[in-house]
């Protein structure tokens, strides 16, 4: 009786074993998943703050909440069921839809860029695009409808995270693969929009501390993030624009060298490697820095020449296909 209790927990103990093991490597997996969508992520934590501009302190938390919600059904409702699918009956299509978010990465990534250097020339092809109705003085109409616009730029950048930790998944089981992007979307949106919550609220615990703070160093730190908040705000918009112009250059790069154009990214590897070997101390950093530098530029050059296209052939097809589904006005009686 003792021998088969022990050979029984024996079992349970190895049981455990693997458990933990395959818990390990489902984390794992799902942490460097993750860190391949960095450019898509840093853009989402970039973007959302502005929805929330010019609605009243106690609205903005709410708000977000909103908009991680709708982010959180974007990822698993519909997001991960058809990544899934991709994965199970068109492989063969997750290369060329990772290529299309990343030029749409380069595409966004190339417009800052260009509406940075020049302002008055910049969102040209915004401007071919059609008015909608004209914005509501209801407070609450209008909230839903930035919640609404913000869920659904959300759509894309998810559908690009969701796409990039797809690809960057080992052969794995269905159920695996499943377990492995819910953990990815759930972490991301987690991390994204409690970032934007700190964000948001980041000035008025600054006001609250630099108005109510018992110390001299609490008061100034209250002070230091009111006043440099702004410039935090800047940075990120920076940092969020070059990560989408290194990670969808990298992209476009490896979709090509897929389908058999090797050449941007041979040259990409031998340039690093012989960065590296000339400052072998930091070899590693070295690579992984001249790599995102020429990702960077290939991606720059990739969306500056989408630029025209969004504007003159992609900006019309969406105002043509909008007139068709918008019904006609009717008369007033």
């Amino acid at each position: 009786m003792s021998v088969g209790l022990l050979a029984l927990l024996d079992d349970v103990a190895a049981i455990a074993k693997v458990a933990a093991a395959s818990l390990d490597d489902i984390a794992g997996q799902a942490a460097r998943a993750g860190v391949k969508a960095a450019g898509a992520v840093i853009d989402d934590a970039a973007v959302t703050p502005r929805y929330v501009h010019g609605f009243s302190a106690d609205r903005e938390l709410p708000i977000v909440g909103k908009i991680a919600l709708g982010s959180v059904r974007n990822k698993l409702i519909i997001l991960l069921p058809a990544a899934l699918l991709l994965s199970a009956f068109l492989p063969w299509l997750i290369t060329p839809l990772l290529m299309i978010g990343g030029a749409y990465l380069c595409y966004e990534g190339a417009e800052k860029v260009f509406a940075a250097l020049f302002p008055h020339q910049a969102h040209g092809h915004e401007a071919h695009v059609e008015p909608a109705a004209a914005a509501t003085s209801d407070a609450a109409l209008l909230e839903e409808e930035k919640v609404s616009g913000a869920i659904k730029t959300d759509f894309i950048l998810s559908a690009e995270i969701m796409t990039i930790a797809l690809a960057a998944l080992p052969a794995e089981s269905v159920l695996m693969q499943a377990v492995i992007l819910a953990i990815v979307g759930i972490g991301i949106t987690a991390l994204v929009y409690g970032g934007v919550a700190l964000i948001v609220k980041a000035d008025d615990f600054g006001l609250l501390l630099a108005a109510k703070g018992r110390t001299h160093a609490g008061r100034a730190i209250g002070r230091a993030l009111v006043t440099g908040m702004p410039a935090f705000m800047r940075v990120l918009g920076i940092v969020g624009t070059a990560a989408m112009i290194w990670v969808g250059g990298g992209i476009v790069i490896h979709g090509l060298a897929t389908f058999g154009v090797t050449a941007v990214e041979h040259a990409a590897e031998a340039v690093a490697e012989a960065a590296a070997h000339a400052v072998p101390d930091i070899a590693g950093v070295i690579h992984w820095a001249v790599v995102a530098a020429i990702s960077g530029v290939f991606g720059l050059i990739v969306g500056a020449l989408l630029i025209p296209v969004a504007e003159h052939v992609i900006v019309p097809l969406f105002n043509l296909f909008r007139r068709k589904e918008t019904p006609p006005p009717t008369a007033s009686s």
